[in-house]
């Protein structure tokens, strides 16, 4: 009877052996698990795996716009399409209207805005900014042969257009005398009107004004007004994996010559 107990303590110290090995195995396997898990939450976050989103407003040149083979194209898309690309990331673009921009980065259907968009107080309280990418000033575009507007104290008494809801509206609406300020969805409808003589003026970005004068040639920019604005990419708060990434690798393309090569195919040399 003694040796059928002690049998009986051997099987049982076996199986108890057995299993605490397995329970290791087991942690060892949780713990490799916990690893990899930790080495994914330690990558750039994007909404959907593998792409880069970006909502951008495709009507503001040579910014963004589509070009004629349909597809968007700008100084602000080769530098996200740069910045895609050292992340590890497929590009793509969501057109997205320019007074729903922000809600939009908000509301998760795109991990960044890159669209001209002015670094502002105001916006700073909604979402978070990568590190400025571009300087701008307003200006003020005029008809050709119009000879009675040359600088902002001649706004007075006219009809002014701008975009709705841009840095180009905030600082029409701190001069005084304008007689009405024309808000328009897109910087291109203003130019059309600009162009029928259905308003006197244009109040936007400089690199737009002088851009698009240029490209349809019934326009130019007469003045230009200090703002000492700078544009940023807009990334939703509390992304801060991502808002790292970008302005690490924003600031390798500016030390590289990547950054310098993109901005002189847009805008010539600095």
């Amino acid at each position: 009877m003694r040796r059928k107990g002690f049998i009986a303590l051997l099987v049982l110290a076996l199986a108890t052996a057995l299993v605490v090995g397995l329970m290791a195995a087991g942690c060892g396997e949780k713990k490799e698990e916990t690893k990899g898990e930790e080495k994914k939450e330690a990558t750039v976050t994007t909404i959907q795996k593998g792409k880069l989103l970006m909502g951008s407003d495709t009507t503001y040149p040579p910014f963004e716009s589509i070009g004629d083979d349909g597809k968007p194209e700008g100084f602000d898309v080769d530098i996200a399409n740069e910045l895609a690309k050292r992340l590890g990331l497929e590009l793509e673009i969501i057109s997205t209207a320019w007074d729903g921009i922000i809600p939009g980065l908000k509301a998760d259907k795109y991990d960044i805005i890159m669209s001209a968009m002015t670094i502002t107080d105001e916006r700073l309280e909604e979402i978070d900014f990568s590190d400025p990418y571009i300087d701008s000033n307003q200006s003020i575009a005029v008809k050709k042969g119009n000879t009675e507007i040359k600088g902002e104290a001649d706004l007075a008494g006219k009809v002014v257009g701008v975009q709705v809801d841009t840095t180009g509206q905030f600082t029409a609406e701190k001069i005084p005398g304008i007689k009405e300020i024309r808000k328009y969805d897109t910087i291109i409808l203003a130019f059309q009107e600009l162009e029928l003589g259905r308003i006197d003026a244009i109040l936007n970005d400089y690199p737009v004004n002088a851009y698009m004068s240029k490209m349809r040639g019934q326009t130019e920019v007469v003045a230009t007004i200090k703002t000492d604005e700078q544009y940023g990419i807009g990334i939703r708060k509390g992304n801060d994996q991502l808002k790292k990434a970008i302005d690490k690798a924003l600031a390798e393309m500016k030390k590289d010559g990547s950054y310098d090569k993109i901005f002189e195919k847009w805008f010539g040399e600095k």
